[in-house]
């Protein structure tokens, strides 16, 4: 189990950055190889000469808008042609928004779901084939979004979603093809994206907004997810309030709408 992903080829989206860029270190860590897709180059250079020093491993940073199908294309044919296959595509590359829905812009739907849900569709359509022939693994990262209402994360919340439909489905019919798909959903996490939310006119925030209850490192996330690799789970919930709130809202659905969506969500705060 633990040499399972020795000398195996892992793409990283959203690379650079928090749970990204741990999940990169985590992977190295355990001999793999990483490809690592991000916006900048600077930043994915940096964590490139990271890897190969400290964990003398392979690794290839590449500049892709996951957003661009011809971009990912072009990067993923790069990939394919330094490594010769892929055996584990992490869907994490994701943008947030916060803004109530009557006064959210379209373009900001748009841009959410082109880079969290299409993103991760173009990715995938891109590799599906060499993970198909080397009977590889798919993780696609949701979140606590995609399976519970919070307040003014309407359009986050669709691409997750989505992406449960898409990778759900996917699952079954790569059953066959020993492809496995794992969904991720943490919850709160401490990363940039609060930070880089969008605005209802499609700003940049700047600032996080606020999340009550407990926040995980985006360390821990990247081992939690590195373990559900390894036992190949199709299911990953992360932290206590991931667990409980999957929970209350499946169960109970109205009480969780009137008594808990909103206290998660910060909403009433003044940062909001």
């Amino acid at each position: 189990m633990k040499t399972r992903f020795r000398n195996r080829v892992v793409v990283v989206t959203g690379a650079a950055a928090g749970i990204g860029r741990q999940l990169c270190l985590k992977f190295a860590q355990a001999g793999a190889w990483i490809a690592m897709l991000d916006l900048h180059q600077e930043p994915l250079d940096a964590l490139g000469s990271q890897l190969v020093i400290k964990h003398n491993t392979k690794a290839l940073g590449l500049v892709c808008d996951v957003s661009d199908p011809e971009a990912v294309s072009q990067a993923f044919d790069r990939i394919l042609d330094q490594f010769g296959g892929i055996d584990l595509l992490i869907n994490n590359a994701g943008i947030a928004h916060r803004s109530p829905f009557v006064d959210t812009e379209l373009e900001v739907f748009r841009r959410v779901m082109e880079t969290n849900y299409f993103g991760s569709l173009y990715c995938t359509k891109a590799c599906l084939p060499s993970l198909i022939e080397r009977k590889g693994m798919i993780i696609a990262m949701s979140s606590m979004s995609g399976f519970a209402p919070l307040w003014h994360r309407s359009g986050y919340s669709a691409s997750k979603h989505a992406m449960h439909g898409l990778f759900e489905c996917l699952r079954v019919e790569l059953a066959e093809s020993d492809v496995q798909v794992m969904m991720v959903c943490p919850g709160f996490t401490a990363t940039d994206i609060r930070k880089n939310a969008l605005r209802a006119d499609g700003s940049i925030r700047g600032e996080p907004f606020p999340w009550l209850g407990e926040v995980a490192s985006a360390m821990d996330v990247a081992e939690d997810i590195y373990q559900g690799a390894l036992k190949g789970k199709r299911l990953l919930v992360l932290s206590n309030v991931g667990r409980g709130t999957r929970l209350l809202y499946r169960f109970f659905p109205q009480l969780f709408e009137r008594l808990v969506s909103a206290r998660l969500s910060g909403v009433g705060d003044q940062k909001s």
